[in-house]
């Protein structure tokens, strides 16, 4: 069910080689980027009436406007299920909780007597949203996005979603409560690339955005790689994925349920166990069994999961060795389930999110743990953060010197211009002394 690699020996490479090793889904956001430019270039010439063509095109819903009605999200909080709006409140209620603790303080340095220079946060004037709609419906993504972009002070925030036929062409209701509970009122049925080109762009329904922010299918991330530098982006997220470094102390049951828990997403999805323990490996393979066979989604998304070659159980000789390979993979979602399992967590580098013992399975993270879930995928956490209150927050410096304190450094600018063959630069600063610079 579960393909293996073994490492232990000599087989474990150092450097870049260790990581071209390991598995990975294949997902080419660059032959796609070419099948979503036209997508976008429509919406920015036709506007809404691209979008409403889009929806007949790929959703198989007739519109007859993008924006979804207030009326619709008021009616979606009334005739949600109580338990799962109570789920969902406490979802909000813990992501706030950790999110408003991430807003950081203006910040003045004295560099020098009468020379500051100080760091204040400005967020971002208006963002768009994105929650997807395809094979699953995530509410929970609603909320990863809103609360970040609501404790960062965004003043402007609108979400788009798929239309959904069977729901008259809006958003899954669901989607619709979880934006009511959150008081985002601007939401649109729009999906794919077409809904990142509205933001981008703007329609004659939706202002354009400065960033975008959420997970999507691969025309999604394509659409964010076409528009970036244009607006902001979070990250071109790809399938999801979960490592699990682990040690004979791991209980293999826990293992394959939460390697199945994200195979469960899409065919796509990687799930990987590292591990020094040949037995473990052997009992994670035979829960693997009986848990897929009990489960839903099997032969669409878990099975092609599982066998694909993004999935694999890698042998290592020691902690130190997963610890290696385990960074080398720089998981979107980490656990380990180790002995000492948080002095472990400590050493890793490279990890979206990190999942510490047996209590702290991914699916507690991707709803109320209160950490964030839109993570880096790829590899990308060698060098990406998940999403925060920072990701929609700009540091601006003010620079504040008084004349004696530019007087005192002068010599240093004109210096410095004058190597780099810049005499204007070094002539601002003559220019306030009279054309000469003071003495050193």
């Amino acid at each position: 069910m579960i393909s293996r690699i073994d490492l232990r020996g000599d087989a474990l490479p150092k450097g870049g080689a260790l990581r071209d090793l390991l598995p990975r889904a294949e997902f080419d956001v660059e032959a796609a980027l070419e099948k979503v430019r036209p997508i976008c270039e429509a919406v920015h010439h036709r506007g809404d009436a691209a979008l409403i063509d889009y929806a007949e095109k790929f959703d198989g819903v007739v519109l007859d406007r993008v924006r979804v009605p207030a009326a619709a999200l008021r009616r979606a909080l009334e005739e949600l299920d109580p338990a799962v709006r109570a789920a969902l409140e406490e979802s909000i209620r813990r992501a706030r909780i950790v999110h408003r603790e991430q807003r950081r303080d203006q910040h003045t340095t004295q560099v020098v007597p009468g020379g500051t220079v100080t760091e204040k946060w400005v967020p971002v004037q208006r963002v768009g949203l994105y929650a997807p709609g395809g094979r699953s419906v995530y509410p929970s993504s609603v909320i990863m996005n809103a609360v970040p972009a609501q404790e960062a002070g965004v003043e402007s925030i609108a979400l788009a979603s798929p239309p959904q036929k069977e729901h008259g062409g809006l958003p899954h209701p669901t989607i619709l409560a979880a934006c009511a509970l959150l008081g985002v009122d601007e939401v649109y049925a729009a999906g794919g690339a077409q809904a990142v080109a509205m933001f981008a762009y703007g329609t004659e329904s939706c202002a354009p955005a400065n960033m975008v922010t959420g997970p999507g299918n691969i025309w999604v991330a394509a659409a964010k790689r076409y528009f970036t530098g244009r607006i902001g982006i979070d990250t071109e997220a790809g399938p999801t994925e979960i490592a699990v470094l682990a040690d004979d102390t791991a209980d293999p049951a826990h293992i394959a349920a939460d390697l199945i828990s994200q195979a469960e997403h899409d065919p796509l999805a990687a799930a990987v166990l590292v591990t020094d323990s040949p037995d473990l490996a052997e009992a994670v393979e035979k829960e693997l069994e009986p848990q897929v066979a009990a489960t839903k989604h099997v032969e669409d998304r878990i099975l092609p999961a599982l066998r694909g070659k993004q999935s694999a159980i890698v042998l290592v000789d020691g902690l130190d060795e997963g610890l290696r390979v385990v960074d080398a993979y720089g998981a979107e979602h980490l656990e380990i389930q180790t002995a000492d399992a948080t002095a472990v967590a400590q050493r890793v580098r490279n990890a979206g999110a990190i999942f510490v013992g047996p209590w702290a399975p991914v699916s507690l993270g991707d709803y109320c743990a209160g950490s964030n879930h839109v993570l880096p995928t790829g590899g990308c956490a060698c060098h990406s953060s998940g999403l925060s209150v920072q990701s929609f927050l700009r540091g601006i410096h003010i620079v504040d010197y008084t004349r004696d304190a530019l007087a005192e450094v002068a010599h240093h600018v004109v210096t410095l211009a004058e190597a780099e063959d810049l005499p204007a630069h070094g002539a601002a600063i003559k220019a306030r002394f009279e054309w000469k610079v003071p003495p050193r």
